[in-house]
């Protein structure tokens, strides 16, 4: 289902770049300026902060309480979110202007592009009730091992907004303002496909306001220092957005098309692989069952690297071909390509530590530690405003996400060795073996990779069809290659069975 949500994600962007362009208009870097903002506070308030907090509190629950009790907590966890909630998409309605020019400064200096992200900003806002609401929702499921249908409702999201993007946005006069209608209607979709599932379970809410509930205050105490850790993930990209909003137009939306090609191992499986691993650690937590503890954080790192180290080499070394196959349509013309194309190679870089910093949080997580992660992130941010002062002068936006490789590999380096030094994960056996079969697979599939590609000229004068057919051949035979080595190699299915020892 994850997959299934990322394939939609990536039409939508290539219907949004096909549709609105990005150097040739000013009007997709408005719509992004306006989507961040309340994606930002979604992920502080709700699949953020929230998730880290009350999947391990929930957890408790269903192992300890009855399904009442539990019943009650869920209801008073709700209601206080949706007041919240409420207040926050108030004030972002009404103080729309200046959250704009907060979060895009460069953008004082061009009014038109101000009006239209405020215009979109209002019309974005209520999502951030009503995906965080959905949020909710899905931590309920995913703690009850309901994984597939919250899973699956970003699908709804996606189709929505490209629905508005073909449908409607030939009624207005600024077409790009449909996409953040889209975003509007995707939200009350997502919220809607997740209430059916809840009453099957018996377990829909009904918010009921109440802030001395002993979970609650649990969750609330949790929530102050995820906060904050959310936070300072997230100022990476307010960092990333306030530098791009000085940069030449379209870099913004360079930035969001490389970002969206990383973010699809990512999102597939580093973020799959974190939420299904969250509410089943919580529960080794809980029950002190600390050797199944640290051999299923140990299975989840050993798949984050089967599948992070060949993607990014993958989506390095293909950078140009991806883009020019994918999303030289339309408005988005050869320049663009050109442009995201430095960008996506800085991202790929650090896919590999986008998916570790994943897991590792959640080992943090699980145990309702959320402090030491938050003390991470405030030196991963630090570090973040470094690199992008160093290098946006010399590449640009592409410096910006190379920062951003960069410092998450340090946020991963990090959570890796607290983990290992308070015992919290303990390795198995055989790890120097396995790093050096994944390098000898990945070095073969880099190498076949660097032999057998074709010119970039080629590529900008084949048709679509002979595009996609020469990436796909390439992308189907560099994976052959990939696991035949690991096979031969020494690597088999059995051994990626979690186990329940550490030796």
């Amino acid at each position: 289902m994850t997959m299934l949500s990322r394939i939609t994600g990536f039409i939508r962007e290539l219907v949004f770049a096909s549709i609105f362009g990005a150097s040739v208009s000013p009007n997709m870097d408005a719509f992004l300026v306006a989507y961040r903002i309340p994606n930002l506070a979604r992920q502080l308030f709700a699949e953020g902060a929230f998730s880290q907090s009350f999947v391990p509190t929930l957890s408790e629950y269903h192992n300890q309480q009855n399904l009442q009790h539990t019943k009650t907590f869920i209801n008073h966890i709700v209601g206080n979110l949706s007041i919240i909630l409420f207040v926050i998409t108030a004030i972002s309605i009404i103080a729309a202007p200046l959250l704009i020019i907060i979060f895009a400064p460069g953008y004082i200096q061009d009014h038109s592009r101000l009006s239209l992200a405020t215009t979109m900003l209002r019309i974005i806002s209520p999502y951030l009730l009503l995906i965080s609401l959905t949020a909710c929702c899905s931590a309920i499921l995913n703690s009850y091992d309901n994984f597939i249908v919250p899973a699956f409702t970003p699908v709804l999201l996606n189709l929505a907004m490209i629905a508005a993007a073909i449908f409607l946005a030939p009624y207005f006069s600024q077409p790009i303002i449909a996409a953040a209608w889209g975003v509007f209607i995707g939200g009350i979709l997502q919220l809607a496909s997740q209430l059916p599932f809840l009453k099957k379970i018996n377990l829909l809410p009904k918010p009921q306001i109440c802030w001395k509930d002993e979970g609650v205050r649990k969750v609330i105490k949790l929530m102050g220092p995820a906060i904050i850790g959310v936070s300072m993930a997230q100022l990476g990209f307010i960092i990333d957005l306030f530098f791009a909003s000085f940069l030449r137009q379209g870099s913004i939306a360079w930035l969001n098309c490389s970002n969206r090609l990383t973010g699809f191992p990512l999102g597939v499986f580093g973020v799959a692989i974190a939420t299904v691993i969250l509410p089943h650690l919580s529960r080794k937590h809980t029950s002190n069952s600390q050797l199944e503890y640290s051999a299923s954080m140990d299975w989840a790192l050993r798949c984050i690297l089967l599948i992070g180290l060949p993607s990014a080499i993958g989506i390095l070394m293909l950078s140009s071909p991806l883009l020019i196959t994918f999303f030289e349509h339309g408005k988005f013309n050869t320049f663009d390509v050109i442009m995201t194309s430095r960008s996506l190679i800085a991202f790929a870089i650090g896919i590999p530590s986008f998916m570790l910093v994943k897991v590792l949080a959640v080992g943090f997580y699980s145990k309702q530690n959320i402090k030491t992660p938050v003390k991470i992130a405030s030196i991963a941010i630090i570090a973040n405003i470094i690199c992008n002062c160093i290098l946006i002068f010399p590449l640009a936006h592409a410096g910006l996400a190379l920062a951003t490789s960069i410092t998450s590999s340090l946020n991963a380096g990090c959570l890796w060795y607290i983990l290992l030094k308070k015992k919290v994960y303990t390795p198995q056996s055989n790890w120097a073996k396995y790093l050096t079969q994944l390098g000898f697979a990945s070095t073969a599939m880099a190498a076949f990779l660097w032999f057998t590609s074709s010119p970039l000229q080629k590529w900008t004068q084949w048709d679509s069809l002979e595009r996609i057919w020469h990436l796909g051949i390439t992308i189907l035979l560099a994976g052959i290659i990939f696991l035949l080595c690991l096979f031969i190699s020494g690597i088999r299915y059995k051994d990626f069975k979690p186990k329940t020892t550490t030796g």
